[in-house]
């Protein structure tokens, strides 16, 4: 098996729907940092398991000073933006999503 890890920096807002009385369902900005894990059996034609670069322009591209809000279809918590990337980077498998430091919430699939 092969593994391959990247992490990249954005910048966006957020502002989180909830059901208690909370200064985050303000609008507020994040730098995030956002780790992806990568795994295939084989490598593609390229001698890859995943691009790093495509995965920095699919995440930069998607989320970098953005409103994450309106270009993500849910309530954007650090634990649902972590299961999305594993949706969105060819062969992701893990994702770490540390909205401010010490504060991380990590989607891994089964």
């Amino acid at each position: 098996m092969y593994y391959v890890k990247k992490t990249i920096e954005i910048s966006a807002a957020h502002q989180l729907e909830l059901d208690y009385e909370s200064k985050c369902r303000q609008l507020h900005g994040h730098n995030w940092m956002i780790t992806v894990w990568c795994r295939a059996k084989e490598l593609n034609e390229n001698g890859m398991v995943t691009d790093f670069t495509e995965v920095k322009h699919l995440l930069k591209n998607t989320l970098d000073h953005k409103v994450l809000n309106d270009v993500l279809p849910f309530n954007p918590t650090a634990e649902n933006i972590a299961r999305w990337v594993t949706e969105q980077v060819p062969n992701c498998y893990r994702a770490e999503v540390e909205e401010s430091q010490g504060n991380i919430a990590i989607y891994e699939k089964d």
